[in-house]
């Protein structure tokens, strides 16, 4: 059995909130020891259908995930290995649109995973047995459309501004300059970085970088490249020494040590 990776659109009411669902489904030989997720500017929503992962932390713990929890943001690489069949059902956030349903700091859950029953309470608890038991993806985004919409009711909606500018740095791939989107606009560059910190965890600088680094592995999946140092330029990094720098703050390696199945395993989570 392969690794069977599919991608579905949120309802209209949650579309300026959640990016997709996507489920992921293999046996635990087809999966690589040890896969990296790559930052990649959003926060998700877990559910283990099959079995859980195990995380290797940057030191050297090995902890075993919950089977359901939140996943915050991520400013570096988050190692994980299966334990047994992965049956995976996963909500991908909007970088700016899992704040309406937390009443944790966004900041707080920086590269961590949170439980259901911490985020949620009683209701994550019931929300968790209701996502494992049931018998399709379909009854399974029933539940938690059903879910997160009755967290919206009453709720604060985007900010405006950051909206927009989670926009303009997605559509320019990361290629993005604070200081010219911050004079165009009319808004002080601190204040802006205050409200991408409240809103996304991130500050727009840093979401800038996933992005950008999210666009360079895309290309490294998806075409033949003949040169890192073009590879550098075409994406806007000052010179092959800082596209280096930046692609091991992110994924952990050098970009020819990433070559191979776990840049694969790393894309299924972002493939568009």
């Amino acid at each position: 059995m392969e690794l069977n990776p599919k991608t579905y659109e949120p309802n209209i009411e949650l579309i300026e909130f959640v990016k997709r669902y996507w489920t992921l489904d293999g046996e635990k030989e087809n999966i690589p020891l040890k896969n990296t997720i790559v930052p990649d500017g959003t926060m998700k929503l877990i559910f283990h259908y099959g079995d859980t992962y195990k995380h290797h932390s940057q030191n050297g713990k090995i902890s075993i995930l919950p089977n359901c929890f939140l996943i915050g943001q991520l400013t570096k690489p988050y190692v994980i290995e299966p334990v047994g069949i992965t049956g995976s059902f996963v909500v991908q956030f909007k970088p700016n649109g899992f704040l309406p349903f937390t009443s944790i700091p966004i900041k707080e859950m920086e590269n961590s995973a949170v439980p259901l029953d911490i985020l949620f309470g009683e209701e994550g608890i019931k929300l968790s047995n209701q996502i494992l038991n049931a018998n399709s993806t379909s009854e399974r985004i029933q539940i938690i459309e059903t879910f997160l919409l009755k967290e919206l009711a009453d709720k604060r909606t985007i900010d405006t501004i950051v909206k927009s500018t989670v926009e303009t740095i997605f559509n320019r791939n990361g290629q993005f300059s604070v200081n010219k989107f911050s004079e165009n606009n009319n808004i002080n560059r601190r204040q802006l970085a205050r409200k991408f910190s409240s809103t996304i965890g991130l500050s727009p600088k840093q979401l800038a970088k996933t992005i950008r680094i999210q666009t360079t592995l895309k290309v490294l999946l998806n075409e033949e490249i003949t040169s890192l140092t073009d590879l550098a330029y075409e994406n806007e990094y000052f010179d092959q020494a800082h596209f280096i720098k930046e692609f091991k703050e992110f994924t952990g390696l050098t970009p020819k040590e990433f070559f191979g199945d776990s840049l694969k395993m790393s894309l299924i989570f972002d493939k568009k």
